[in-house]
This record gives C-alpha cells, sequence and structure tokens, in this order.
C-alpha cells in the first residue's frame, strides 16, 4: 500500500509541474518609431519619400506592412484636413495685401499682384480609371490642381478635385478664389496667368505678340514673375515625392488622392512658416497642366469682360 502511495504521488507531482509549464509561440513585434531615435534633420532626409512605393518606405521605417501604413493615411488624412483652411488661405487684412503686393513688385515691378496662379498634374496611379477623362495632354492619369502662391512660397489657395483632362480655365471659372475674384472681392488686386487663362480685370495674361519694347518689357516682368510658382511646385514636390510623377502616381482612391495632395499643400505651408531647409528641387517639366495657348476671341457676351482685361493689362504696360 505503501509503493502505491508513493506511486501516485510522484505521478501528481509530475503532472503538476507539467501543467505549470507555459509555451509562448507568439511573436510580439517591437514597432520602430523614427522620432523617437532620429534627428529632424535625419527624419526629414529620410520620410520625404523618394520612392514610387512610398507605402513601403514607410513600412520599411516602421515595422508596417503595406495595408497598414495605408490604413494609417487614411485615418490620419481626414484629421488634417480639417486644417487646411488654416493654414491654407488668401491674404485678407490690409496689411497681409500691402505685404503681398509689396513682394511681387519687388520681383519684377508689376503692382497690385496678389497672387500668382497655375495649374500642376498629380499623377495617381489606379488600374480602375478607365475613363479617358483623367488623362490629360500626358499619357497618365492625374488631378488637375489648380494652386496659387504669393511671394513668399505659400500656397494661399488650391483647387485638387477636377480630373486631369478639364481645361485650367474651366477649373478656374468653377473655383472659389475665381468666383470671388469676378465679384471683385479683391478689389484692384490681381492675378498673373499665362494665356491659357481668359484675361479679365483680375487675371492677367502676357500679350501674345508683343509689338513694342514697353509690351516686350512687360512679358518679361510678368515671366518672371509667375515662374515663382514653378519654383514652389518644385519644392512642394520635393519634399512629398509621392505627388511627383516620378513616384509612378498616389495609389488610392481618386477621392483620397485629393484630400492627401491638399494635406500636402498644408504640411508645405507649415514647413515654409517654421524655416525648414529647403528640399533639391526637382524637374517638373511636363508637369504642368496644359500648354501655354491664345485664349479665342472672346464671345459677345464676354466682351465687356475681356476689354476691361485689356484696359487692365494696358495699364499696367505704361509702367515698362
Amino acid at each position: 500500500m505503501a509503493a502505491i502511495q508513493h506511486i501516485l504521488a510522484a505521478n501528481q507531482q509530475r503532472h503538476r509541474a507539467r501543467s505549470q509549464m507555459v509555451y509562448i509561440n507568439a511573436y510580439v513585434r517591437q514597432h520602430f518609431s523614427p522620432l523617437n531615435v532620429l534627428s529632424d534633420r535625419a527624419v526629414q532626409s529620410k520620410f520625404r519619400l523618394p520612392l514610387g512605393s512610398f507605402l513601403d518606405v514607410v513600412g520599411d521605417g516602421t515595422g508596417l506592412s503595406n495595408a497598414s501604413v495605408s490604413r494609417s493615411v487614411a485615418a490620419v488624412t481626414p484629421i488634417l484636413l480639417c486644417h487646411a483652411r488654416t493654414h491654407i488661405r488668401m491674404p485678407t487684412t490690409r496689411d497681409e495685401v500691402r505685404q503681398v503686393h509689396h513682394g511681387f513688385h519687388a520681383m519684377a515691378g508689376i503692382p497690385r499682384v496678389i497672387g500668382v496662379v497655375d495649374g500642376t498634374l498629380i499623377p495617381i496611379h489606379n488600374p480602375s480609371l478607365v475613363d479617358p477623362c483623367w488623362i490629360g495632354r500626358k499619357p497618365y492619369a492625374a488631378i488637375n490642381t489648380q494652386v496659387a502662391v504669393d511671394h513668399d512660397g505659400l500656397i494661399t489657395d488650391i483647387v485638387a478635385r477636377w480630373p486631369g483632362g478639364t481645361h485650367d480655365s474651366f477649373v478656374w471659372a468653377n473655383s472659389a478664389v475665381g468666383q470671388k475674384a469676378g465679384r471683385g472681392e479683391f478689389g484692384r488686386s490681381i492675378f498673373l496667368r499665362d494665356s491659357g487663362y481668359p484675361l479679365r480685370s483680375y487675371l492677367v495674361t502676357p500679350i501674345t505678340n508683343p509689338a513694342t519694347p514697353q509690351e516686350e518689357r512687360f512679358n518679361e516682368a510678368h515671366t518672371h514673375t509667375r515662374t515663382h510658382i514653378e519654383r514652389v511646385f518644385g519644392r512642394w514636390k520635393s519634399r512629398y515625392r509621392c505627388i511627383h510623377r516620378s513616384s509612378g502616381g498616389l495609389r488610392l482612391s481618386p477621392v483620397k488622392c485629393c484630400s492627401v495632395i491638399v494635406v500636402t499643400a498644408m504640411l508645405h505651408n507649415i514647413a515654409v512658416h517654421v524655416g525648414a531647409d529647403e528640399p533639391p528641387p526637382v524637374d517638373e517639366d511636363g508637369e504642368t497642366s496644359e500648354d501655354e495657348a491664345p485664349n479665342p476671341a472672346p464671345c459677345e457676351s464676354r466682351a465687356a469682360f475681356h476689354q476691361a482685361g485689356v484696359q487692365t493689362r494696358e495699364e499696367l504696360v505704361n509702367l515698362f
């Protein structure tokens, strides 16, 4: 009997010891946070999104999959978008307008300029987009994005909602800033744009065939001032390579692409405000929305607006 009790006690002790053993087969991944270990300069250098697979770049740096990064972008973008109006806005106060006027006048001598307007193509990569309206004069799907900038390189207005095949003049006519300008809400201030836009008293384009030295000097000043926005495009797309053509296109739905474009413009303005180092410019050739082309003769219903634009431009030409 004693032997049997000894055997039972031994078995019970052995079973208890085995039951207390815990096997851990799961691997707990430790996420790497670059903000905790890298300097500000290193973060800017590593996460400027230089590749087309920008989701892979972020994922590799944080230990996340493409799907996780995509979900994070989708979650954070609407939150940032709520603050866009705070950081992207036209000058409104008298002092702000005067400062912008002086800044543009110092470039080439054109007075009363409140902004330079241009369109740029932001490529998107979505095989489901078979509608030709997404294809402009360049053979890739894109968002035709209208941008206005001030003398400091801040983006003061942005419209990112139209397919790449949409004409620039249509985007302007249907934009809030274009309609406000048409109602005279900017006073005597003017915008500069190339000849792809209609000539108006508030939207001044270059002279198609300059016939006098004054007209030639005006065109030179107009071109010099207008190239300012091309440099802004280069810095903006260099900071956020996901919106540059070299990225292969934003791999998101069109609606999400538009939101990301606006958010990157807001972040660009924040970088300018805080004095962040300027990134090396990228080639902007071929990404403007349309080639410059002379405006067709205005129809009778718009002749008065065109004539007012001619008069405004002649007043400016007389200054040169």
